[in-house]
């Protein structure tokens, strides 16, 4: 494809809608530019870290309104972690899975991997679609992705009918869609996610809103992996008991990157002044809505996920006709200024990929589609 010039009255006022890499506001950065002489460098451990801790924690109990008894830990290692975490101190001995995406998929790896539990339960159906774990007799742990990143897929996040009686947890992976899609946390009893999509900061951190029952478990568990002849094991680095004292002291376990605590904070902050989960679910579907109705009315780009419900408002994926290579489009979108719109690549599909965050103007997010349509008459 030769050079595109796309009409500066065109583009977006900031080109950024990365669903993996993390869309940082302005202001967030006026923020960390202050804490560079206020806490970066300061350990962990001290006072100032700590108050950036405490305010994260909060402002994520206002945010997602928890009941009495929820807690928020945080912990090292980021989302992917959380899974291996989960099969060390959330699962007794056997997980249900619904499997419909590369991280849903991951997650269900990773209790199939674990030598001390049985082998899953998993609930799979094919991408751009979504099946849920069913209720299994021996389970005692239900997983599944509210959000499934890689292929634009949302779920309800409800309990599996059942569950409660046989005391299974229900783990809701939420790395896409925590802070973009609205949710009633009661129905969960851990809602993990990383911070780098909707909560506008960096990786290498994971959060768990936790619900008593979670925390009772994973004390259990620990106490049951110090029996002698006990097959179970617990890595330091992934105790959830570990992850939970520590958050009640408002720290992690191990350092943590402070520049991300920061962002995090900012962006919880901006959230709630501007109106909490209802807000920002609201401004996600409406920038999302964008994209769907531009495909919709579109002669060679198409919705991925058919089933309306199914569709999420935090990750939009567009199949475009084969005979427009999406890596063309890309490649002049991105000489254009405008980056991060690739569709996952294990689907292997022609097709993009847009990351539509609370910190998205929608706006920008009508001026991409612009923006896509004139390289495509122009290629």
């Amino acid at each position: 494809m030769s050079t595109i010039t796309i009409p500066q009255s065109m583009l977006p006022d900031d080109g950024r809608f990365g669903s993996g890499p993390t869309k940082i506001r302005h202001e967030q950065i006026e923020d960390l530019v202050h804490a560079a002489d206020t806490l970066l460098g300061t350990s962990h451990r001290q006072k100032p870290v700590k108050a950036v801790v405490e305010s994260i924690r909060e402002g994520m109990t206002r945010f997602f309104n928890l009941p009495a008894g929820y807690e928020v830990v945080l912990g090292n290692g980021g989302a992917s972690a959380f899974w291996d975490i989960a099969c060390c101190s959330l699962v007794t001995r056997k997980a249900a899975c619904g499997v419909y995406g590369s991280f849903t998929k991951k997650m269900a790896v990773s209790a199939a991997s674990a030598p001390f539990l049985e082998k899953p339960a998993v609930f799979e159906s094919d991408y751009g679609t979504y099946r849920l774990p069913e209720f299994t007799e021996d389970a005692d742990a239900y997983f599944w992705a509210q959000n499934e990143t890689s292929t634009g897929v949302a779920t309800p996040v409800k309990r599996v009918p059942g569950s409660v009686d046989q005391g299974a947890l229900t783990i809701v992976d939420a790395t896409s869609a925590a802070g973009a899609l609205p949710v009633d946390i009661s129905e969960t009893d851990a809602y993990y996610f990383s911070p780098q999509k909707a909560f506008g900061s960096e990786g290498g951190l994971w959060v768990a809103i936790l619900s008593p029952v979670a925390i009772e478990r994973a004390q259990a568990i620990k106490e049951n992996a110090t029996i002698p002849g006990s097959i179970r094991w617990i890595p330091p680095f992934l105790s959830l008991t570990s992850a939970i004292d520590n958050s009640r002291k408002n720290q992690t376990l191990n350092t943590p990157a402070l520049a991300t605590l920061v962002l995090m904070d900012s962006q919880i902050q901006y959230l709630n002044e501007n109106g909490g989960m209802d807000w920002a679910a609201a401004r996600c579907k409406r920038s999302a809505t964008i994209v769907y109705d531009w495909a919709e009315a579109s002669s060679y780009a198409t919705p991925f996920v058919s089933d309306l419900d199914a569709r999420s408002n935090a990750v939009v994926t567009v199949d475009i006709d084969e005979s427009i290579p999406v890596s063309d489009v890309l490649e002049a979108l991105r000489a254009n200024g405008i980056v991060d719109v690739n569709g996952y690549r294990a689907l292997g599909r022609n097709q993009l990929r847009i990351g539509v965050f609370p910190s998205v103007e929608p706006a920008d997010v009508e001026a991409l589609t612009h923006c896509i349509d004139y390289v495509v008459e122009h290629r």
